[in-house]
């Protein structure tokens, strides 16, 4: 760094909390709960209702008026309500990942959330990190920020220190430490959040898909009840009347509870990821998981513990083998005295070309920073430790030597071998770890020290006599699925630096270096990644890793985990295609490993899979990984590890950076899919069996007696629809879910409509019309006679609402699987069904024996005939279903849900 300042106390920045306030933008302006519970009364549907409820009592009837106002009421809260639901839901997933910030409180670097930074706190960054307010820059290690956000300009700005830096922009490149000058409502961006606080998102697939379902449903609603009101009129209606009959039909069979109840589906698989650890940041994104067909996956972390230890260190002197536990400075140490001397000053090379540390919390060695970092400074303290008496720490200063001496005689080799580990040394300019370059280096008392991928750093060294040893070591470490860095070093002539600023590019340092040697990490696989691999590929989803390591490394993980394919094909970043048609055709198959891969190859993957029609999801946690995790359908980022810049372009955050955690949400997605085809499902099905009256009565020319009214069409949607369709909304992900290839349709597809109005719905019609007409049947009646009197009409119209209240309990079971029986899945698997069917039944009771509500609704208790019909119309529907499944899922079977 350039400049280093101290820092506050935690006294003052806790003062200066205290008055300031929390660091946070100011709230946009949310719609009052007032105004969002009035909008459920005022949208057009409600209004048509309201219409309605006008005319009734402006008619005469104030039954009618009063039983449509309650509806209103009844849809408007329901709806309100799920909708909070889904707010507070979502707003809580939101609360689960904090931002946090590295700061100098106290003189010492701490993590603390990003909302208690205070006006005057040092904020220590690295690349891929979101600054927290406005800044000053104090010092900067080639340092770049994307300001796009604020300026529109897409090139990254370097900065020096003097330079000012803003709230919401992100470091792009290298490493700075900064003071901050304005938090909350006084930074640059809290003005640029209030004008963007009315901004609407656009609509996401779903959204749409939905509101083409809504959509549909509305118009063949109105225009049935533009028909109905015309045939009203031809048969002598009053227009008065048949205006508002044919108002409350059409609005009775309009889904106005659809979105709301979608919404909230979508907000409990949401929350049940995050249970499972899978942090969404969008809810649509629910949905899409469950169509995923491909997934792109990182090595480190998320395949892998992101776990390291230094296993390994080859040498021209020999090679020095270490057998450690996680990131304690203790080891065993097996190698010649030579070797391990030599060891000692790679590692303490490595260590000062790092900034990640192993760091002593409680009882328990964690790493801090970078973990392969973090490992480098393990393996230092262990050689430090296994060096520690007189003859090792001379072999050290005789293996350092040969190493170079500057000009003045200070002998950055005698420092590697005398000095304590844990004395920080001055570093006089660092040059960070860049994608390209694939290495990190620092200039330290005129040495230049560096460690990086070995096929960028070999190359730049002078060539050394055992070079063949070098890349036999090399091949021989990756084949055992090691990380191998390479470690160099040179005397840099003249001191640059002293007469000038240190140059932006390394490079023409970074040549004529000495190879100290190779470091070997192991990360050991993750337990459950196994078994997750399987998963995905019972479930019909592809699964390729791209990763920065060397081929051989990346292979044998691959190979270890049960990730590489049968062909073994294993690629490397350079070698890809430009041709997007020709790099899909390439990688489109399972087990596939890019390794070497840059940022911009990973966006070129995921474009040339998704041109092949892919879902795909794409993991990242760099800084350069968000335009391809927003190019993705699903953008997944690590949440342990990942960069702030990785999380914002994310719609999923992996909390424990697990690929099974994938796999788990994925399972979850299929399962809000399937929940919200199932409502949609039981819904139509009623609606069909509330149409079919209107049908016959108005095909009859009106001589047909009406079996139901609207007004009981307007109880049936609350007394059928409301709590089944949240309880189908609840169901868990079915075990069969992942036993089958991932599916892209429409919500109302081909297969839905076939089993709505083909099956489900006409048996439902069926038994209703024919309880209605075997009750006027046995009272004496005849198609085309005049009609019964007022208590034979009131029992043949409480068998037909009857009959369908007990034929939607039953579809309620039904639509719990596309594929299996009811009684197959078990009748008590889900509660919430169980209470909701109870209810339903209730409300029958009530509607039937409370005379004035049964008077209200003009129907009455059926007889014996149409109480038999109505409990017959149950084992029908549920044959029907039956027959159905089997005869379009022969295949299905099993104790689970399809």
């Amino acid at each position: 760094m350039t400049t280093t300042v101290a820092g506050l106390s935690t006294t003052a920045a806790t003062r200066l909390l205290a008055e300031d306030g929390p660091n946070l933008l100011p709230q946009a302006s949310t719609v009052p709960r007032w105004r969002a519970f009035a909008a459920q009364f005022t949208h057009f549907f409600a209004v048509m209702l309201w219409v309605a409820a006008a005319l009734a009592f402006i008619a005469g009837m104030p039954q009618l008026g009063v039983a449509v106002t309650v509806v209103v009421i009844i849809n408007g809260v329901f709806s309100y309500v799920q909708e909070a639901r889904a707010e507070r839901a979502a707003s809580q997933l939101r609360a689960m990942l904090p931002a946090q910030v590295l700061v100098r409180r106290d003189g010492t670097a701490v993590s603390i959330p990003a909302a208690e930074i205070v006006h005057g706190d040092v904020v220590l960054l690295s690349a891929g990190d979101r600054i927290p307010g406005d800044v000053d820059f104090t010092g900067t290690e080639s340092c770049t920020v994307d300001e796009s956000m604020l300026s529109g300009e897409s090139e990254p700005v370097p900065k020096r220190p003097g330079d000012p830096g803003f709230g919401g922009t992100f470091l792009v490149n290298g490493n700075a430490e900064a003071e901050i000058t304005a938090t909350g409502a006084r930074t640059r961006l809290a003005a640029i959040a209030t004008l963007t606080a009315t901004a609407q998102p656009p609509q996401s697939p779903l959204n749409v898909e939905l509101r083409r379902v809504v959509r549909i449903i509305s118009v063949v609603a109105l225009t049935f009840g533009g028909v109905f009101f015309a045939v009203s009129l031809l048969s002598g209606t009053s227009w008065r009347n048949a205006f508002l009959f044919a108002i409350g039909v059409s609005v009775a069979l309009i889904p106005e509870g659809l979105l709301p109840t979608v919404t909230l589906s979508l907000a409990m698989g949401a929350q049940r990821m995050a249970r499972r650890n899978a942090l969404v940041r969008h809810l649509q994104a629910v949905e899409t998981l469950g169509s995923t067909t491909f997934i792109c996956t990182d090595k480190t972390g998320t395949l892998t513990q992101n776990r390291m230890s230094a296993v390994e260190v080859w040498t021209p002197q020999g090679v020095v083998a270490l057998s450690g536990t996680g990131y304690a400075p203790s080891a065993s140490i097996t190698g010649g005295p030579d070797a391990v001397a030599r060891a000692r000053r790679l590692a303490w090379t490595a260590r000062a070309a790092s900034r990640g540390r192993a760091v002593l919390h409680g009882d328990e060695w964690v790493a801090e920073g970078d973990p392969m970092e973090a490992a480098l400074d393990a393996l230092a303290r262990r050689l430090d430790h296994g060096a520690g008496s007189g003859a090792g720490r001379a072999a050290g200063t005789s293996a350092g030597t040969g190493a170079g001496t500057s000009a003045d005689g200070d002998d950055v080799g005698q420092a590697a071998a005398g000095a304590e580990v844990t004395v920080e040394i001055a570093v006089d300019a660092r040059w960070p770890f860049d994608p390209a370059r694939k290495r990190e280096s620092v200039a330290v008392a005129g040495h230049l020290l560096l460690k990086g991928a070995p096929e960028f750093v070999l190359p730049l060294c002078v060539a050394p006599a055992d070079l063949a040893a070098c890349q036999a070591a090399l091949d021989e470490m990756a084949g055992r699925g090691l990380r191998v860095l390479a470690v160099a070093e040179r005397v840099l002539p003249g001191r640059p630096g002293t007469d000038g600023p240190w140059p932006e590019d390394p490079g023409e340092l970074e040549r004529e270096l000495t190879l100290l040697g190779l470091v070997g990490l192991h990360d050991p696989p993750r337990e459950s990644v196994a078994e997750a691999l399987r998963a995905t590929r019972t479930a019909g989803i592809k699964v390729a890793m791209l990763t920065g390591d060397h081929p051989t490394t990346a292979a044998a993980i691959a190979g270890e985990i049960g990730l590489l394919g049968p062909d073994r094909t294993v690629l490397e970043g350079k070698d890809l295609p430009e041709d997007p048609h020709l790099l899909g055709a390439l990688l489109d198959r399972d087990g596939v490993v890019v390794s070497r891969v840059s940022p911009e190859q990973k966006l070129k993957v995921a474009q040339a899979l998704q041109l092949r029609g892919h879902v795909l999801a794409m993991t990242g946690d760099g800084v350069n990984d968000g335009p391809a995790l927003q190019e993705a359908d699903i953008g997944v980022a690590m949440g342990a590890s990942g960069t702030d810049v990785a999380r914002e372009a994310a719609d999923l955050v992996l909390l424990d950076d697990d690929f099974a955690t994938i796999v788990a949400a994925v399972e979850q997605g299929r399962a809000t899919y399937a929940n919200i085809r199932r409502f949609l499902t039981y819904h139509l099905t009623d609606n069909v069996a509330e149409l079919t009256p209107f049908v016959v009565w108005a095909l009859s020319g009106g001589s047909f007696p009406l079996a139901l009214g609207v007004l009981q069409i307007l109880f049936l949607d609350i007394g059928t629809d409301l709590l089944p369709a949240l309880a189908l909304g609840s169901e868990k992900a079915d075990k069969r879910a992942m036993h089958r290839p991932p599916e892209r349709r429409h919500l109302m597809d081909t297969r839905l409509m076939v089993r709505v109005f083909a099956v489900l719905g006409p048996v439902e019609a069926v038994f209703e019309m024919a309880a209605f007409t075997l009750t006027l049947w046995l009272a004496g009646w005849r198609p085309g006679a005049e009609f019964p009197g007022v208590g034979v009409l009131a029992a043949a119209s409480g068998a037909a609402f009857t009959t369908v209240v007990l034929a939607q309990l039953a579809n309620a079971f039904a639509c719990r699987s596309e594929s299996v029986p009811p009684w197959r899945l078990g009748w008590r698997t889900n509660p919430l069904m169980l209470k909701a069917v109870a209810v339903e039944l209730l409300a029958l009771l009530g509607f039937l024996f409370i005379v004035p509500v049964a008077t209200m609704l003009g129907q009455a208790p059926p007889t014996i005939a149409g109480l038999l019909v109505a409990l017959l119309s149950m084992p029908a529907l549920l044959a029907a279903d039956y027959w159905h499944k089997r005869f379009t899922h022969r295949r299905a079977a099993g104790p689970s849900a399809g």
